[in-house]
């Protein structure tokens, strides 16, 4: 059974932090620094859950553009399982009466994000050398 929840504990940011661990840092090499930054405060935090056990996690936060969606990170062996699919769900419901919704996704994740109506904007960039868009969510589509 797969759910999704706002983080309410340290525990469950500790954890949340181990899967962005997991694959930011070990699997992307992204730099510690990077990855852990100074919005982890200021942010709302998720866990995706299979059965109880915490395999996916994603947070947001207010922007002066609008409301950022970011750190989606999903383990390895649950990919491709729909865990990326309820945390996108998940925000985007939460989220709904944002004006701006919006994302800077990896390169080779646009076409996952466009399923959830997110529409690239802008060149590439790259952030810790991994190539970037940005994309935002349009709301008429829906």
């Amino acid at each position: 059974m797969l759910s999704v929840k706002y983080i309410e504990t340290e525990d469950e940011y500790i954890t949340a932090v181990t899967i962005r661990k997991a694959v930011f840092i070990v699997e992307q090499h992204v730099p510690l620094e990077e990855e852990i930054d100074e919005y982890e405060k200021i942010a709302t935090h998720i866990l995706a859950l299979e059965n109880s056990k915490a395999v996916g996690t994603a947070r947001w936060r207010y922007t002066d553009d609008g409301v950022k969606l970011e750190r989606f990170a999903v383990l390895e062996p649950y990919r491709n399982h729909g865990v990326g699919r309820a945390l996108v769900e998940f925000a985007v419901d939460e989220l709904r009466e944002e004006n701006m919704l919006y994302l800077n996704a990896q390169e080779y994740v646009i076409p996952f994000y466009r399923k959830f109506n997110f529409e690239e904007i802008g060149d590439i960039f790259y952030e810790a050398e991994i190539p970037h868009k940005k994309m935002v969510y349009n709301k008429e589509k829906v």
